[in-house]
């Protein structure tokens, strides 16, 4: 709870700031101030609390996923310091967003009260449309931002009707509540119930980007400007699947056999549309969208697991997600910025021109794909191992496996035109000490994941 009040106070401070016009001291106050809440959420670890009559609840599973998005907020924000450079006027009005949108986060993986859960994603929301749309010279970012608004408040108004059937049916908003009422005779029988958890599924399932309801990703993804790409593709996503997961585990345990056909279809699905669409892209940042697809396939296989494995190899992969896609984007936005180039194009002969961003970018491009000694490899290996507590569901592992050797072929497109590919006319592209320094921190954790992932894997 702390952690929400001290975000939405240092927001607030951060749009006064902005007042100075001095856009130099934003991005450090900004990293202060994420540093402060990151420090005073991990206080909180083993101090289980509970707030406003029992809707929201601070336990270790919401303190880990804050950790997380709070530290991915933290990595992310050294990008912007093109922003500074520029001094563009807006610059306050961005990081207070993001300060803002994490509030919403903080929410949706602390809720026991599903009108909390739909105020967090509201209010982590209606930030990203903001930001989607925040370059108002560019015609890809508006559209983004419009399609973004459009298609999120439809799906909002679809998980809002299944809050409600749910509600109708129980007669509570309280998940333990939920899950109690479910313990009657006819509680799976009851197809009010059934109706309003199918379509509050659909309605998350949306807002993770999980197939089919993923066709406002790729063209959002592109459009928004890649600083908040990189944050609505792992801050977002992980926020999403968190709570995702605690509402199927806290809420509707006991119903199980219900909803798993039509998670596992969706799981499925994602898994395969997400790898095959970026096999054909040529656009990197459209090919990190579709690959943002595929790994919610891969958090969603933790979920139908459903056992005690699940919520560690959901931390783990979340983890090792969020600092491959930072640093795959923010190498993306440096490239895009300098050489003026989105395709794989933009990325030929980095690895003679830029050694320390070609490394960079390889070491994410390999831990997403799951290449061993890497993060992403520990990753899919917790999240295949909780699944095959089932034995009826190794053809999913299976099929995951296949899935996982086809992203090799597109996640090595970048690298072979980085190594392989001559430079031309593209030059050294700038990188400033700071930039430097967090690609080198975001690599080496990554690599130390890789080799000693119990340091994090035994935390939930």
């Amino acid at each position: 709870m702390t952690s929400i009040i001290l975000l939405a106070g240092f927001g607030i401070i951060n749009l006064f700031v902005g007042f100075l016009k001095s856009n130099r001291i934003l991005l450090p106050l900004a990293l202060l101030f994420l540093a402060v809440v990151f420090g005073v959420n991990m206080l909180s670890w083993n101090d289980t609390q509970s707030y406003f009559n029992n809707m929201l609840t601070i336990d270790n599973y919401a303190v880990a996923f804050t950790g997380i998005m709070v530290l991915s907020t933290l990595l992310i924000l050294p990008f912007s310091q093109r922003y500074v450079e520029a001094n563009d006027q807006n610059l306050a009005e961005y990081y207070a967003m993001l300060l803002f949108s994490l509030v919403g986060a903080v929410m949706m993986v602390s809720f026991e009260n599903v009108i909390m859960l739909f105020v967090g994603i509201e209010i982590l929301s209606i930030s990203m449309y903001v930001l989607a749309g925040s370059d108002k010279k560019s015609i890809r970012s508006n559209e983004a931002a419009l399609k973004y608004f459009l298609m999120g408040s439809f799906f909002t108004g679809i998980l809002l009707f299944g809050i409600v059937l749910v509600y109708g049916a129980t007669g509570t908003f309280n998940i333990s509540e939920i899950s109690a009422a479910q313990t009657d005779a006819d509680g799976l029988q009851n197809t009010m119930f059934t109706m309003g958890l199918l379509i509050m599924i659909i309605g998350i399932s949306f807002k993770i980007s999980a197939a089919p309801f993923h066709f406002w990703t790729p063209d959002v993804y592109e459009g928004t400007p890649t600083l908040f790409t990189s944050f609505m593709s792992t801050v977002v996503k992980i926020a999403g699947v968190a709570a995702f997961y605690k509402l199927m585990v806290a809420g509707f345990a006991a119903s199980y056999a219900v909803w798993f056909p039509t998670l596992i279809a969706i799981t499925v699905l994602t898994l395969v549309v997400g790898n095959i669409g970026a096999v054909v892209q040529h656009n990197v940042k459209r090919m990190l969208a579709y690959s943002s697809i595929s790994h919610a396939g891969y958090l969603l296989m933790s979920l139908i697991a459903f056992n005690e494995r699940s919520d560690a190899s959901i931390f783990f992969y979340s983890l090792a997600y969020a600092t491959a896609t930072i640093a795959a984007f923010g190498v993306l936005q440096l490239v895009t910025v300098q050489r003026g180039e989105e395709s794989f194009q933009g990325f030929n002969g980095l690895g003679k021109t830029n050694p320390l961003l070609a490394f960079a970018m390889t070491i994410s491009m390999l831990s997403l794909a799951g290449i061993p000694l890497t993060a992403g490899f520990f990753a899919k290996f917790f999240v295949f191992a909780s699944i095959l507590e089932n034995a009826d569901l190794m053809w999913l592992v299976v099929l995951a496996v296949i899935l996982a050797s086809v992203g090799i072929y597109y996640y090595f497109k970048v690298v072979i035109a980085m190594y392989l590919q001559p430079a031309g006319d593209y030059g050294r592209v700038k990188v400033t000490g700071f930039v430097s320094f967090v690609l080198i921190f975001i690599t080496v954790l990554t690599i130390l994941f890789g080799i000693a992932p119990a340091l994090m894997s035994d935390i939930l």
